[in-house]
């Protein structure tokens, strides 16, 4: 019994303790072709909601996608496995559309946070290259894109409850495009 007790201890422990391990990569053509978003910016903004939370991230350079300035990344915070973000932060973040107009953050994708002591950057030591070298790399073989403007008509504005007022003169107007109807097709099949 004491031995099944300490097998399973083990077990748990090891377990939980490879949960946060991801498979390197390397930085090439193939790897940035699994992204539909890659850019440099910085978090300005961040909205705590656990599965669902947000950070507001100012683009600074675009180098894949097709994104506004200010853009939204959901992310789940109550993961074990997150990355941990600040307002303030710099980051380099790989992403993939979640809805249209944001996008979801995998704690498994490239996306790296700038730090100034370069011996402290544990991405930097693991892939060999450098937060700067990255830069260059995106700019030298991605490019830089356009950012698209900020467009006031999102797609979130178009579901808009209607007021009451609105709801009763959609209703009679449809209500009376009904009775139009009814009463054109009982005339013509009188005839």
């Amino acid at each position: 019994m004491k031995h099944f007790i300490l097998i399973l201890f083990i077990s748990l422990v090891i377990k939980n303790g490879n949960a946060c391990q991801c498979p390197l990569t390397q930085l090439n053509e193939t790897e940035l072709n699994k992204y539909d978003i890659i850019f440099k910016g910085k978090i300005n903004a961040l909205k705590i909601n656990g599965v669902n939370s947000e950070a507001i991230f100012t683009i600074d350079e675009l180098y894949k996608g097709m994104v506004a300035q200010n853009f939204k990344v959901i992310f789940n915070y109550d993961d074990v496995c997150k990355l941990e973000l600040r307002n303030g932060d710099e980051w380099v973040i790989y992403t993939n559309y979640h809805q249209i107009d944001n996008a979801k953050l995998d704690f498994c994708s490239r996306s790296r946070v700038y730090i100034k002591n370069i011996k402290e950057d544990f991405f930097a030591v693991n892939t060999g290259v450098s937060f700067d070298e990255e830069l260059k790399y995106l700019q030298k073989n991605l490019g830089l894109h356009k950012l698209l403007k900020n467009n006031p008509n999102r797609v979130e504005n178009r579901n808009i409850i209607p007021t009451n007022n609105q709801f009763i003169i959609i209703l009679l107007c449809s209500m009376l495009g009904l009775i139009f109807f009814i009463w054109l097709v009982g005339k013509f099949l009188k005839k």
